[in-house]
Protein backbone atom coordinates (compact mmCIF):
# COMPACT_ATOMS: atom_id res chain seq x y z
CA UNK A 1 0.00 0.00 0.00
CA UNK A 2 1.41 3.45 -0.89
CA UNK A 3 2.45 5.70 1.99
CA UNK A 4 -0.33 8.14 1.20
CA UNK A 5 -2.93 5.40 1.56
CA UNK A 6 -1.43 4.24 4.87
CA UNK A 7 -1.67 7.77 6.23
CA UNK A 8 -5.27 8.00 5.04
CA UNK A 9 -6.11 4.76 6.86
CA UNK A 10 -4.37 5.97 10.03
CA UNK A 11 -6.35 9.21 9.98
CA UNK A 12 -9.56 7.24 9.53
CA UNK A 13 -8.73 5.06 12.52
CA UNK A 14 -8.07 7.80 15.01
CA UNK A 15 -10.14 10.73 13.79
CA UNK A 16 -13.29 11.49 15.75
CA UNK A 17 -14.88 14.74 14.66
CA UNK A 18 -12.02 17.24 14.67
CA UNK A 19 -10.09 15.49 17.43
CA UNK A 20 -7.68 12.60 17.47
CA UNK A 21 -8.73 10.04 20.07
CA UNK A 22 -6.16 7.58 21.37
CA UNK A 23 -7.45 4.16 22.31
CA UNK A 24 -6.13 1.04 24.01
CA UNK A 25 -6.16 -2.04 21.77
CA UNK A 26 -5.65 -5.63 22.91
CA UNK A 27 -4.55 -8.12 20.25
CA UNK A 28 -5.04 -11.76 21.21
CA UNK A 29 -3.54 -14.14 18.68
CA UNK A 30 -2.83 -17.80 18.25
CA UNK A 31 -0.36 -19.22 15.76
CA UNK A 32 2.84 -21.09 16.56
CA UNK A 33 4.70 -20.09 13.37
CA UNK A 34 6.21 -16.55 13.37
CA UNK A 35 6.29 -16.39 9.54
CA UNK A 36 2.65 -17.45 9.10
CA UNK A 37 0.10 -15.24 7.39
CA UNK A 38 -1.70 -14.88 10.71
CA UNK A 39 1.43 -13.54 12.40
CA UNK A 40 2.13 -11.22 9.48
CA UNK A 41 -1.36 -9.76 9.86
CA UNK A 42 -0.78 -9.35 13.59
CA UNK A 43 2.25 -7.23 12.71
CA UNK A 44 0.08 -5.17 10.35
CA UNK A 45 -2.44 -4.66 13.16
CA UNK A 46 0.20 -3.46 15.61
CA UNK A 47 1.99 -1.24 13.09
CA UNK A 48 -1.18 0.35 11.73
CA UNK A 49 -2.81 1.06 15.09
CA UNK A 50 0.43 2.25 16.72
CA UNK A 51 1.06 4.59 13.80
CA UNK A 52 -2.42 6.00 14.38
CA UNK A 53 -1.42 6.91 17.94
CA UNK A 54 -3.12 4.09 19.77
CA UNK A 55 -1.63 1.95 22.53
CA UNK A 56 -1.34 -1.68 21.47
CA UNK A 57 -1.03 -4.56 23.94
CA UNK A 58 -0.26 -8.14 22.85
CA UNK A 59 -1.35 -11.53 24.10
CA UNK A 60 0.72 -13.91 21.97
CA UNK A 61 -0.65 -17.15 23.35
CA UNK A 62 1.98 -19.49 21.92
CA UNK A 63 4.86 -17.21 22.90
CA UNK A 64 3.36 -16.93 26.38
CA UNK A 65 3.04 -20.73 26.51
CA UNK A 66 -0.49 -20.16 27.68
CA UNK A 67 -1.95 -23.00 29.74
CA UNK A 68 -4.88 -24.07 27.61
CA UNK A 69 -6.42 -26.69 29.90
CA UNK A 70 -8.91 -25.42 32.47
CA UNK A 71 -8.47 -27.72 35.47
CA UNK A 72 -7.96 -27.89 39.24
CA UNK A 73 -4.59 -26.15 38.97
CA UNK A 74 -6.47 -22.93 38.23
CA UNK A 75 -7.73 -22.89 41.82
CA UNK A 76 -4.78 -22.83 44.25
CA UNK A 77 -7.09 -21.98 47.17
CA UNK A 78 -10.08 -24.29 46.84
CA UNK A 79 -13.40 -23.49 48.43
CA UNK A 80 -14.34 -27.16 48.36
CA UNK A 81 -11.33 -29.53 48.20
CA UNK A 82 -13.59 -32.58 48.08
CA UNK A 83 -15.32 -31.99 44.75
CA UNK A 84 -14.33 -29.71 41.86
CA UNK A 85 -17.13 -27.43 40.69
CA UNK A 86 -15.73 -25.10 38.06
CA UNK A 87 -18.41 -22.44 38.54
CA UNK A 88 -18.13 -22.44 42.32
CA UNK A 89 -14.32 -22.47 42.37
CA UNK A 90 -14.04 -19.90 39.58
CA UNK A 91 -16.35 -17.55 41.43
CA UNK A 92 -14.55 -18.12 44.71
CA UNK A 93 -11.11 -17.52 43.18
CA UNK A 94 -12.28 -14.34 41.43
CA UNK A 95 -14.08 -12.90 44.45
CA UNK A 96 -11.32 -13.76 46.93
CA UNK A 97 -8.39 -12.62 44.78
CA UNK A 98 -6.93 -16.12 44.51
CA UNK A 99 -6.86 -16.50 40.75
CA UNK A 100 -3.61 -17.49 39.09
CA UNK A 101 -1.39 -14.53 38.03
CA UNK A 102 -1.68 -15.26 34.30
CA UNK A 103 -5.49 -15.10 34.43
CA UNK A 104 -5.45 -11.87 36.46
CA UNK A 105 -3.09 -10.27 33.93
CA UNK A 106 -5.37 -11.11 30.99
CA UNK A 107 -8.46 -9.85 32.80
CA UNK A 108 -6.70 -6.56 33.45
CA UNK A 109 -5.80 -6.28 29.76
CA UNK A 110 -9.44 -6.81 28.82
CA UNK A 111 -10.69 -4.20 31.29
CA UNK A 112 -8.16 -1.63 30.03
CA UNK A 113 -8.93 -2.21 26.34
CA UNK A 114 -11.24 -0.09 24.23
CA UNK A 115 -11.16 -2.75 21.53
CA UNK A 116 -10.14 -6.41 21.36
CA UNK A 117 -8.86 -7.98 18.14
CA UNK A 118 -8.65 -11.77 17.86
CA UNK A 119 -6.42 -13.19 15.11
CA UNK A 120 -6.12 -16.92 14.40
CA UNK A 121 -6.39 -19.65 11.77
CA UNK A 122 -9.61 -21.61 11.44
CA UNK A 123 -8.86 -25.12 12.72
CA UNK A 124 -11.61 -27.72 12.46
CA UNK A 125 -14.31 -25.08 12.12
CA UNK A 126 -13.29 -23.19 15.23
CA UNK A 127 -10.56 -21.44 17.13
CA UNK A 128 -7.27 -23.16 18.03
CA UNK A 129 -7.43 -24.99 21.36
CA UNK A 130 -5.03 -22.54 22.98
CA UNK A 131 -7.40 -19.64 22.24
CA UNK A 132 -10.41 -21.60 23.47
CA UNK A 133 -8.43 -22.25 26.65
CA UNK A 134 -7.72 -18.54 27.01
CA UNK A 135 -11.45 -17.84 26.96
CA UNK A 136 -12.30 -20.66 29.37
CA UNK A 137 -9.71 -19.64 31.96
CA UNK A 138 -9.94 -15.84 31.71
CA UNK A 139 -13.75 -15.66 31.63
CA UNK A 140 -14.21 -16.29 35.35
CA UNK A 141 -17.55 -16.52 37.11
CA UNK A 142 -18.34 -13.04 38.39
CA UNK A 143 -16.19 -11.53 35.67
CA UNK A 144 -17.54 -12.55 32.24
CA UNK A 145 -20.59 -14.49 33.43
CA UNK A 146 -22.61 -14.25 36.60
CA UNK A 147 -21.65 -10.58 36.45
CA UNK A 148 -22.66 -8.36 39.41
CA UNK A 149 -25.19 -10.63 41.07
CA UNK A 150 -24.31 -14.18 40.05
CA UNK A 151 -27.36 -14.45 37.79
CA UNK A 152 -27.84 -14.35 34.02
CA UNK A 153 -29.29 -10.83 34.18
CA UNK A 154 -26.31 -9.07 32.61
CA UNK A 155 -25.35 -10.92 29.44
CA UNK A 156 -25.74 -10.80 25.65
CA UNK A 157 -25.15 -7.10 25.16
CA UNK A 158 -24.49 -6.25 28.77
CA UNK A 159 -21.77 -7.19 31.18
CA UNK A 160 -18.31 -6.24 32.34
CA UNK A 161 -17.01 -5.60 28.79
CA UNK A 162 -19.92 -3.44 27.62
CA UNK A 163 -18.80 -0.43 25.59
CA UNK A 164 -15.78 -2.19 24.10
CA UNK A 165 -15.45 -3.28 20.49
CA UNK A 166 -14.36 -6.67 19.18
CA UNK A 167 -13.06 -7.63 15.75
CA UNK A 168 -12.24 -11.16 14.62
CA UNK A 169 -9.66 -11.81 11.89
CA UNK A 170 -9.65 -15.47 10.85
CA UNK A 171 -7.57 -17.23 8.19
CA UNK A 172 -9.50 -20.03 6.49
CA UNK A 173 -7.82 -22.59 4.27
CA UNK A 174 -10.73 -23.15 1.89
CA UNK A 175 -11.90 -20.82 -0.89
CA UNK A 176 -14.60 -18.23 -0.34
CA UNK A 177 -17.14 -20.39 -2.20
CA UNK A 178 -16.92 -23.01 0.57
CA UNK A 179 -18.18 -20.40 3.05
CA UNK A 180 -20.92 -18.87 0.90
CA UNK A 181 -24.63 -18.94 1.75
CA UNK A 182 -24.88 -22.45 0.30
CA UNK A 183 -21.21 -23.37 0.61
CA UNK A 184 -20.18 -26.78 1.84
CA UNK A 185 -18.58 -25.44 5.05
CA UNK A 186 -21.35 -22.99 5.94
CA UNK A 187 -21.13 -19.19 6.34
CA UNK A 188 -18.20 -18.03 8.44
CA UNK A 189 -20.43 -15.87 10.65
CA UNK A 190 -22.47 -18.94 11.57
CA UNK A 191 -19.40 -21.13 12.12
CA UNK A 192 -17.98 -18.54 14.50
CA UNK A 193 -21.28 -17.81 16.27
CA UNK A 194 -20.04 -19.47 19.50
CA UNK A 195 -17.13 -17.02 19.49
CA UNK A 196 -18.75 -13.79 18.28
CA UNK A 197 -22.12 -14.15 19.98
CA UNK A 198 -21.15 -16.54 22.77
CA UNK A 199 -17.78 -15.23 23.95
CA UNK A 200 -17.65 -11.61 22.77
CA UNK A 201 -21.24 -10.33 22.72
CA UNK A 202 -22.17 -12.31 25.86
CA UNK A 203 -20.08 -10.11 28.23
CA UNK A 204 -21.19 -6.96 26.44
CA UNK A 205 -18.84 -6.18 23.56
CA UNK A 206 -20.00 -4.68 20.26
CA UNK A 207 -18.83 -7.27 17.74
CA UNK A 208 -17.92 -6.17 14.22
CA UNK A 209 -18.50 -8.39 11.18
CA UNK A 210 -15.77 -11.00 10.90
CA UNK A 211 -12.84 -10.30 8.61
CA UNK A 212 -11.99 -13.61 6.96
CA UNK A 213 -9.09 -14.38 4.65
CA UNK A 214 -10.14 -17.27 2.43
CA UNK A 215 -7.77 -19.63 0.67
CA UNK A 216 -5.08 -18.74 3.20
CA UNK A 217 -3.36 -22.08 2.72
CA UNK A 218 -2.83 -21.36 -0.98
CA UNK A 219 -1.37 -17.86 -0.84
CA UNK A 220 1.94 -18.14 -2.71
CA UNK A 221 3.04 -14.74 -3.99
CA UNK A 222 4.19 -11.51 -2.39
CA UNK A 223 1.52 -9.67 -4.36
CA UNK A 224 -1.21 -11.82 -2.83
CA UNK A 225 0.15 -11.22 0.66
CA UNK A 226 0.28 -7.46 0.10
CA UNK A 227 -3.31 -7.43 -1.16
CA UNK A 228 -4.44 -9.30 1.95
CA UNK A 229 -2.56 -6.85 4.16
CA UNK A 230 -4.06 -3.86 2.35
CA UNK A 231 -7.59 -5.20 2.81
CA UNK A 232 -6.90 -5.73 6.52
CA UNK A 233 -5.65 -2.15 6.90
CA UNK A 234 -8.95 -0.96 5.44
CA UNK A 235 -10.89 -3.00 8.00
CA UNK A 236 -8.76 -1.59 10.81
CA UNK A 237 -9.73 1.89 9.66
CA UNK A 238 -13.31 1.14 10.68
CA UNK A 239 -12.51 -0.35 14.07
CA UNK A 240 -14.35 2.43 15.90
CA UNK A 241 -16.81 3.45 13.18
CA UNK A 242 -18.10 0.31 11.44
CA UNK A 243 -21.56 -0.97 12.37
CA UNK A 244 -21.49 -4.00 14.70
CA UNK A 245 -23.25 -7.28 13.97
CA UNK A 246 -26.92 -6.66 14.94
CA UNK A 247 -27.17 -9.37 17.58
CA UNK A 248 -30.34 -9.22 19.63
CA UNK A 249 -29.67 -8.07 23.19
CA UNK A 250 -31.09 -10.10 26.03
CA UNK A 251 -32.60 -7.13 27.84
CA UNK A 252 -33.86 -5.16 24.85
CA UNK A 253 -37.32 -6.75 24.86
CA UNK A 254 -36.80 -9.61 22.42
CA UNK A 255 -36.35 -12.15 25.25
CA UNK A 256 -39.01 -11.26 27.85
CA UNK A 257 -38.08 -14.13 30.17
CA UNK A 258 -34.33 -13.91 29.37
CA UNK A 259 -34.50 -17.34 27.76
CA UNK A 260 -36.85 -17.59 24.77
CA UNK A 261 -37.44 -15.14 21.93
CA UNK A 262 -40.88 -13.52 21.94
CA UNK A 263 -43.35 -14.84 19.38
CA UNK A 264 -43.56 -11.53 17.52
CA UNK A 265 -39.77 -11.38 17.00
CA UNK A 266 -38.58 -12.89 13.70
CA UNK A 267 -41.79 -14.92 13.26
CA UNK A 268 -41.16 -18.15 11.42
CA UNK A 269 -37.38 -17.96 11.86
CA UNK A 270 -35.44 -20.35 14.03
CA UNK A 271 -31.81 -21.17 14.66
CA UNK A 272 -28.89 -18.80 14.36
CA UNK A 273 -30.41 -16.41 11.81
CA UNK A 274 -33.16 -15.46 14.27
CA UNK A 275 -30.51 -13.95 16.56
CA UNK A 276 -29.59 -11.26 14.04
CA UNK A 277 -31.89 -8.25 14.44
CA UNK A 278 -33.50 -6.77 11.36
CA UNK A 279 -31.43 -3.92 9.92
CA UNK A 280 -32.67 -0.44 10.82
CA UNK A 281 -34.93 0.87 8.09
CA UNK A 282 -35.31 -2.52 6.42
Amino acid sequence: MPIGNINHVNMAINKHGDHLVKKNILIVYAHPEPTSLTRQLVDVTAETLSAAGHTVVHSDLYEMKWKAVFDADDFPMRDNPERLSFIMESGHAYASGHQTPDVIAEQQKLLAADAVILQFPLWWYGVPAILKGWIERVYAFGFAYGYQNGSNEFRFGEGILKGKRALVNVQAGGPAADYGPRGINGPIEQLLFPLTHGALFYPGMDVLPTHAVYGAGHVSTAEEVEAIKAAWRVRLAGLFSDTPIPFRSQNGGDFPDRHTMADHVSPGQTGLVAHFADPVGA
